[in-house]
């Protein structure tokens, strides 16, 4: 019996003349509309919307927190499913003919440097000093803290939170998008993403609400990293330049300084984003990968290499047994200790936030993947968006960690890298490390990093929200929209640092990345159907869709 044909076409309306020419009008003024609204409450209304923003934050973590943890551990599942079934393994991700358009380290290095990339500069030191202190492990009284038996739980607990589960959203998004727009020859947007699901409803209302979902997610996930980013690259400009205005009376960055390197940040952020995939994005990700191995090798060479070593391989070997019991417990609030520091550890502190700030940058990080990964193989895929970027995290904490937990068990530090803030606390691990001279070098180096890691993110984000908002289309955009939506991300991030600090930001972003936490578990099951379709099809002898072929990154008229 022959099955029903797939949707392989969408009539995405966009305009056909004037501002919003080439994009989906019902999208853009959706997105706009709303950003528009949060933008000026909070901009006029600051103090009423940073405590309004800390409430819902509390709301969506008691609430929804046990939604976060089985959705998330549900992708990494599906994701491991898909590249060690045989058959599904092998599906080339364009078809049999496709092949990739950039080489394994450039495709490696883009996907690291939009994906994690800022991370590993605030929290390879920052987690494991955390947990170094407190983790679930220390709380239920398992290990004595900030002692040399506490360092296997702080890698468990780090590995967790930076491994497969992180990546599993961003690939299982990517993989979706790439298999429809590819294989399918669907537009590259995330409303093909569940043409299985709910077929040609997606041309319409439906399927502008998905796609503005997508656009508010991916602003304010984008949003929260640029966040992290600019107050460690802020506290570095205070180290190079001595300038008093920089650090408030606690030591940490003011939000005049951090206005600062925003605008230095996403001024060059437009720029390479002007540039298109193949040139800015492609470079720059080359030259902070390059910059980040080097950096890996100053630590190794002259930070805590037998701890690192030992670290890693205990901690993966921890980590793989560990992971299932992890991925699945939920500790619920509770007015009994340890319960209610364990909730506050899981829900508040670390795992649920992070879950929630993975799907916030599942949008933006999966469709740049699925742009970036045409020629794949869904098992190369897998193994290039997840396994090798979670051994990368893992070696990033490790090194630069482990190095921080030397100090402070050897007593060298004096507890000069756990009493520092979260986002100068690896300018105090290299201080410790080396003379006044070479650390001044070394705080540059980082912040050049920060700043390639930081206009990576930012230009990505930018041209994935023109590709959204244009119904999927991949050519390069005017560039009054690259500059409009780069000017909307730095205006979003100043007015939630002014209302409320990066608080005000983690909670905002919340709002985006609860709906599409649904949208994306829907994806991983449309993707599921359609490649079980496709399995049926040719067991019954029928063809499947043939791919077109597609330039990526063409020059705007």
């Amino acid at each position: 019996m022959a099955l029903k044909p797939p949707v392989t076409d969408l009539n995405i309306k966009v305009s056909r003349e004037g501002f919003y020419a080439g994009f989906s009008k019902g999208t853009t003024i959706g997105s706009k509309i709303i950003i528009s609204a949060l933008v000026l409450w909070a901009a006029f209304f600051s103090e009423q919307a940073g405590a309004l923003l800390l409430k819902i934050r509390g709301w969506s973590f008691e609430s929804f927190g046990p939604w976060y943890i089985y959705a998330m551990a549900f992708v990494v599942f599906l994701c491991l499913v898909l590249a060690v079934f045989p058959s599904i393994g092998k599906v080339r991700l364009g078809g049999l003919d496709a092949k990739p358009e950039f080489s394994r380290f450039s495709w490696f290095s883009m996907m690291f440097g939009a994906g994690i990339g800022i991370g590993m500069l605030t929290f390879s030191t920052a987690e494991p000093i955390y947990h170094f202190a407190s983790n679930p492990d220390t709380i239920i009284g398992a290990v004595a803290p900030k002692s040399a038996e506490t360092l296997r739980s702080v890698y468990k607990w780090s590995f967790f939170h930076w491994g497969l589960t992180a990546w599993s959203c961003y690939g299982i998004v990517g993989l979706a998008l790439a298999f429809f727009s590819y294989n399918r020859n669907l537009p590259l947007t995330i409303r093909s993403g569940l043409t299985p699901l709910f077929g040609r409803k997606m041309e319409g209302l439906a399927g502008d609400l998905v796609d503005i979902s997508a656009v508010i997610a991916t602003i304010l996930g984008i949003a929260v990293t640029i966040g992290y980013g600019i107050t460690q690259f802020a506290s570095g400009l205070s180290i190079i330049t001595g300038a008093d205005w920089m650090l408030n009376s606690e030591g940490a960055p003011t939000n005049s300084a951090m206005l600062v390197g925003l605008v230095i940040i996403m001024a060059a952020s437009i720029l390479s984003a002007a540039s298109g995939v193949r040139k800015g994005i492609k470079w720059l990700s080359n030259i902070n990968m390059i910059l980040s191995f080097a950096l890996l090798a100053f630590f190794l060479i002259f930070g805590s290499p037998f701890v690192a070593i030992k670290s890693f391989f205990v901690g993966i070997a921890d980590y793989i047994v560990n992971f299932p019991v992890q991925a699945m417990t939920y500790w619920a609030n509770s007015d009994v200790e340890p319960a209610a520091t364990l909730y506050k550890w899981q829900s508040v502190w670390w795992t649920v936030f992070y879950w929630a700030w993975w799907i916030a940058f599942a949008p933006f990080v999966g469709l740049f993947f699925a742009r970036i990964s045409r020629g794949r193989t869904i098992r190369e895929y897998v193994l290039g968006t997840m396994i090798l970027p979670s051994i990368m995290c893992f070696i990033w904490f490790t090194v630069v960690g482990g190095t921080a937990i030397d100090l402070e068990l050897t007593g060298k530090a004096g507890g000069a890298i756990l009493s520092a803030g979260q986002e100068a606390q690896l300018y105090a691990t290299l201080k410790l490390m080396v003379g006044s001279g070479v650390f001044k070098l070394m705080t540059f180096m980082v912040a050049i990093l920060l700043i390639t890691y930081l206009v990576t993110s930012a230009d990505s984000g930018i041209l994935i929200l023109n590709t959204i908002l244009s119904g999927g289309d991949e050519g390069q955009k005017a560039k009054r929209h690259i500059i409009f939506w780069g000017s909307t991300v730095t205006v979003v991030i100043t007015v939630l640092l002014l209302a409320g600090g990066l608080g005000a930001i983690k909670s905002a972003m919340l709002l985006g990345a609860l709906p599409f936490s649904a949208i994306m578990v829907l994806m991983g099951l449309a993707l599921v159907k359609a490649l079980a379709r496709d399995a049926m099809r040719l067991k019954i002898g029928e063809e499947l869709v043939k791919p077109e072929v597609r330039e990526l990154d063409n020059q705007p008229a």
